[in-house]
């Protein structure tokens, strides 16, 4: 479960960010997020994330209380996320079976457990073949699909996918949401930021919260909830 508790956060530039704002995303909800550039999105994709701390109020995430935290913590918190970015951050050098191989092995994997789950999320997100292949030989859409299974890898319980068809063509994008849901009906909670209201009005089963400056200005529950 993911709480925002009466969360503020103001910048060191006077900038605030988030203002009182108050959130419940329960186990297995599939969320979209949206609202304007500027609106706090991203300030509340980095409190999940525990990059930036709460100037007041409490955030909770996954049973772990932000407030609380010591640094060791942080990784153990981030191991029961997966994260997918707009602009896929690959490691240019590395295959795509080594992309998300890293993903184990910063967490200590073992080496007989790599080689077990690798192959499988490849052929999960469709992309066995393209195993030895390196980033720059795949689509945009292919290379948005290797940073998702690198985000499922290590199983988490939350997905947070920010802009994650931000990159690809309207075709990819209905894949990647396809497998999103996918995930979401195997018990991930997802997290979605996205501007793009086509997808969202096709996907209008699920919850959708709508951030104006700093808070929720409308959350609409989706048909399946």
């Amino acid at each position: 479960m993911i709480q925002f508790i009466d969360v503020y956060k103001i910048y060191e530039n006077g900038t605030n960010a988030l203002k009182n704002l108050n959130l419940t995303i329960n186990d297995g909800d599939f969320v979209f997020v949206r609202g304007a550039s500027g609106a706090g999105k991203s300030t509340l994709i980095k409190l999940l994330m525990h990059e930036e701390t709460v100037s007041a109020g409490e955030v909770i995430v996954n049973g772990f209380k932000m407030s609380e935290m010591k640094h060791n913590d942080v990784p153990i918190l981030r191991r029961t996320m997966g994260v997918v970015f707009q602009d896929f951050r690959l490691i240019p050098n590395m295959t795509v079976y080594d992309n998300v191989a890293f993903a184990m092995r910063v967490i200590g994997a073992r080496s007989s457990e790599i080689r077990r789950r690798v192959p499988y999320i490849l052929g999960l997100v469709g992309l066995a073949r393209k195993a030895r292949c390196r980033p720059s030989e795949l689509s945009g859409g292919e290379q948005q699909r290797v940073s998702l299974a690198r985000a499922l890898v290590n199983n988490p319980s939350l997905i947070i996918a920010d802009e994650p068809t931000g990159n690809v063509d309207p075709e990819m994008s209905i894949e990647i949401m396809e497998l999103l849901d996918e995930i979401n009906r195997r018990g991930t909670t997802i997290v979605m930021v996205t501007h793009d209201a086509t997808l969202v009005e096709r996907y209008d089963y699920h919850r959708v919260i709508t951030i104006e400056s700093g808070n929720v200005a409308q959350d609409i529950p989706g048909s399946n909830q």
